[in-house]
């Protein structure tokens, strides 16, 4: 027999602070349940947010083992009490589950369940979850439910903070949407009016180098030259404005994670060898991670593409209270002083302007015939 339940104010403070420590929904809801399974001295608790197909997107179980769980099979589907709760929105107090007219059984590795202990989680009418509990570890009065009425007061305040993290979940996640959505108007405004620019003075430079051809050969070629320039400027614009958004990867799984898989899905993709290695590097403010990350892309995309590199090694390193990037290749190099005058800046430029805008700065090393090192150190915060 376990200790009895902690009770009292203390007691649900003491939860609700723990939830509070917890960013993603999940981590809020299994603190939840773990948090009721414990208050209310219960031998197995769970919450379910339904999906709209008859079951449930997300099942957040505590009290059963991980080879209980994988042993039970497939997520339930919304049938019996826990259909019930979730169609009825009203609370279930019973004395044994298996009794009830509208139980529908279990799996055979499912665990014993008897008395039962259930809420819905409502945000005004509409019911987001079901949260119980089951199998109360004290003297049950015969024939009674060993829940109480105080427990089912305990419970509502927990099923409230799932409704408020779940509720907020959405918030998110539409608000997500919603920029997204708003950004790629942004951009398409911006690639409209940069791009449609370039090409009008593209097409007018192409015209004037064609009445040129054959009476001032020279200035023909000139003109030419200037198309060539104007092309380079419009590919560099075009692929800025592309990798402005900032990726939802880099907010879900932060810049190491994101950076080791954009590295191994180039790697597969290319005959290069692309490699990458992290040391000691923390969370950095979010400006600074979607810059070192866009200078990754950029001079994984030059030595990739351009540099004939049959090796590119990228690593991220702890440099005081910032970190250095470093990207470095053993392709054909290039001379920085030069690739201006040629018309192609291969990126330096909005590089370079990423590195300052965060308090950063960026240095290129190298050579014709001598592979490239980019560098970017950032201060950290």
């Amino acid at each position: 027999m376990s200790p009895g339940p902690t009770s009292g104010l203390s007691a649900v403070s003491a939860a609700l602070l723990a939830m509070s420590r917890h960013l993603e929904v999940r981590d809020v809801l299994k603190t939840i349940v773990a948090s009721a399974r414990e208050l209310l001295d219960a031998q197995y608790a769970a919450l379910g947010v339904p999906d709209d197909h008859g079951g449930f997107a997300q099942f957040v179980v505590d009290g059963v083992s991980d080879a209980q769980w994988k042993a039970i099979g497939p997520l339930p589907r919304q049938h019996g009490i826990l259909a019930a709760m979730l169609h009825e929105a009203r609370p279930e107090r019973l004395a044994d589950v298996r009794e009830d007219p509208r139980f529908e059984g279990w799996p055979s590795a499912h665990p014993d369940m008897s008395d039962f202990l259930g809420l819905p989680i409502r945000d005004g009418d509409e019911v987001l979850g079901a949260l119980f509990l089951a199998n109360k570890r004290c003297a049950k009065p015969a024939g009674g439910c060993g829940f109480t009425e105080d427990d089912e007061g305990l419970l509502a305040i927990l099923a409230q903070h799932a409704a408020i993290a779940l509720t907020n979940a959405r918030l998110y996640e539409r608000s997500r949407e919603l920029t997204i959505a708003e950004e790629r108007s942004r951009l398409a405004h911006e690639l409209h009016d940069a791009v449609s620019q370039k090409l009008f003075s593209l097409r007018l430079t192409a015209q004037a180098a064609a009445t040129l051809v054959d009476r001032d050969p020279a200035r023909a070629k000139g003109e030419l030259q200037q198309v060539a320039a104007l092309a380079a400027e419009a590919a560099d614009e075009l692929r800025a404005a592309v990798v402005e958004l900032r990726p939802t990867a880099l907010d879900e799984d932060g810049l190491i994670a994101t950076l080791r898989t954009h590295v191994q899905v180039l790697d597969r993709a290319h005959s290069a060898r692309v490699t990458f290695d992290s040391r000691g590097v923390r969370a950095l403010p979010a400006a600074q991670e979607e810059a070192l990350l866009r200078v990754a892309q950029e001079a994984l995309h030059n030595a990739l593409r351009h540099s004939g590199a049959a090796r590119v090694e990228v690593t991220l390193a702890k440099r005081g209270q910032g970190a250095a990037l470093r990207v470095t290749d053993d392709g054909s190099g290039f001379d920085p002083k030069a690739v201006r005058s040629a018309g192609r800046h291969l990126g330096l430029v909005s590089m370079r302007d990423r590195a300052s805008g965060v308090g950063g700065r960026l240095d290129v090393e190298s050579a014709p015939g001598k592979g490239t090192t980019i560098e970017m150190e950032v201060p950290g915060g």
